[in-house]
């Protein structure tokens, strides 16, 4: 999952070496990633109201579903 949004959110920006995630497992149920990311290449992890962001929160949680887990994605400003 983690190399899954890292592949996403580089191809997203315009400097992918300020790409980084951090992964976490609050409990064994869940998943929890947070993006860190340029402060130049925010809007574009975002997107138009939230689209883009909302999109690969959706990708996300179908990848996570298959493993029997469920995946939360934070996005740091």
């Amino acid at each position: 999952m983690k190399e899954f949004v890292e592949f996403i959110a580089k191809h997203l920006v315009d400097s992918p070496d300020g790409v980084s995630i951090e992964e976490t497992m609050p409990n064994e149920n869940t998943v929890e990633l947070t993006l860190k990311v340029s402060a130049d290449d925010v809007g574009k992890v975002i997107g138009k109201q939230g689209k883009t962001a909302q999109a690969m929160r959706t990708l996300l949680t179908a990848i996570a579903a298959k493993e029997g887990k469920r995946a939360i994605l934070k996005i740091l400003d």
